[in-house]
């Protein structure tokens, strides 16, 4: 895949603690530099949507833990709507995921994807799941009418596997996204089956791709 085609593959990210405005426009910056779209923190997506127009904006819902109650992610993700976010990324629940609430956890995706007419991508953070776990939660997901799976935060301990993006890819488009660093990674992931992939090095990642 040549350096064009991938970067619209790619979610260029920063979401870490001490992320400030001017690291969101750094990352808006490169995004439209390159042809990649931008995941960025709730607090600076009004910001982001009048700084850099033409890049498609992901934010986060509920993260990075997932345990807000379910109608403070809802209004989250009114909130990023009304901001001008074009994608929400929705952490799902992790402790009622495995405690084995998937009524729970179901209807907290639900209300999510039905708040606004945005595209969803669901994070089932893979590092803390079973392999039965995840199945659970792709299907709580599709079931919500999710429009995507993510593999990962980035916060908890490890990222994207090729065996969780071919799993996760059972069930709906996947988002690869934690530990994502070169092209070569990039490439495995979507040889695997993921659609979009998610990194803070994005701009290091297009760098190693074939110009043409």
């Amino acid at each position: 895949m040549n350096r064009d085609d991938l970067a619209a593959h790619i979610d260029h990210t920063v979401l870490g603690p001490e992320t400030t405005l001017g690291d969101t426009e750094r990352v808006l910056d490169e995004a439209a530099e390159h042809g990649m779209n931008a995941c960025i923190p709730p607090c600076y997506v009004a910001e982001a949507a009048e700084y850099a127009p033409d890049v498609t904006l992901a934010t986060v819902i509920g993260f990075p833990h997932g345990q807000h109650a379910a109608a403070a992610k809802r209004e989250e993700a009114v909130i990023a709507d009304e901001a001008g976010a074009d994608e929400l990324d929705v952490v799902v629940n992790v402790g009622r995921l495995k405690a084995g609430d998937i009524d729970a956890v179901g209807e907290d995706l639900a209300g999510v994807v039905a708040a606004t007419p945005l595209p969803v991508k669901v994070i089932i953070e893979t590092a803390l799941l079973t392999d039965e776990e995840k199945h659970a939660a792709c299907a709580a997901a599709e079931s919500a009418g999710a429009d995507m799976v993510k593999t990962s935060t980035g916060f908890a301990d490890g990222g994207a596997e090729v065996a969780d993006v071919e799993l996760m890819s059972e069930y709906l488009p996947v988002k690869a996204s934690g530990g994502v660093g070169s092209y070569e990674d990039a490439m495995a992931m979507i040889e695997a089956g993921a659609e979009r992939i998610g990194a803070s090095s994005g701009v290091e990642i297009l760098s190693g791709a074939p110009d043409a």
